[in-house]
């Protein structure tokens, strides 16, 4: 990692663009510490593709939090092929999951 003022990138603009290309990060220092990294693509993407896994690991540890709460409902194929149905009514098992989380099913009446 390469740290450099900004009038020298400025001013051998090309020279710091090669050298990025070729897999060096520069730091361009700035007043007040707000200092500017500059990465070549495939560093980039990488970055990214981290990003994107860590959120994407964050939301399979919420999944599996949901899960050991029991905040999850399950359904076989066949109850799912049911709620295609345009006559489909929440079954007992929806009706006490729904209970259970506090959620009040617009479809269903009080007498269900």
């Amino acid at each position: 990692m390469l740290a450099v003022k900004s009038v020298n990138v400025r001013d051998n603009f090309k020279e710091w663009c090669d050298k990025i290309s070729m897999g060096e990060t520069v730091v361009i220092s700035r007043p007040r510490n707000e200092n500017i990294y500059m990465i070549n693509e495939a560093e980039y993407n990488a970055l990214q593709k981290a990003k994107r896994n860590a959120e994407y690991l964050a939301m399979l540890d919420e999944s599996q939090a949901q899960y050991e709460r029991g905040d999850t409902i399950s359904f076989s194929m066949e109850e799912l092929r049911a709620m295609e149905s345009d006559d489909w009514k929440p079954t007992q098992k929806v009706l006490d999951f729904e209970r259970k989380h506090g959620i009040k099913n617009p479809g269903a009446t009080d007498n269900e």
